[in-house]
């Protein structure tokens, strides 16, 4: 098995490689669209920025997709870098076993 590390992928590399980039979409015409600030847009893409239920829903419209989607690559996201984060705490944790 390989045990090579690779990092969590943000929400925004993905929104602009998967969504943006194939479809010619610029980050602006996305922003202007979906009536947000351009500034979310850049700095969700440049993962300044988290996708929050707001933005997952905009974005969930403008591609004809459920909102959920958008929701789930922030939350697993978000556990990724958590868990890694404080992995040293989380083995000193004892599973609790019902009694």
């Amino acid at each position: 098995m390989d045990d090579k590390f690779y990092p969590p992928i943000h929400p925004g590399g993905i929104l602009m490689e998967e969504f943006l980039e194939p479809r010619g979409i610029t980050q602006h015409k996305l922003a202007v669209s979906n009536g947000v600030p351009p500034r979310r847009i850049n700095g969700i893409v440049h993962g300044k920025r988290r996708i929050t239920a707001d933005t997952a829903l905009h974005l969930g419209r403008f591609f004809g997709m459920a909102a959920q989607f958008w929701i789930n690559l922030q939350s697993h996201y978000d556990l990724d870098v958590e868990s890694e984060a404080i992995a040293d705490q989380l083995e000193l944790i004892k599973l609790h076993q019902v009694a």
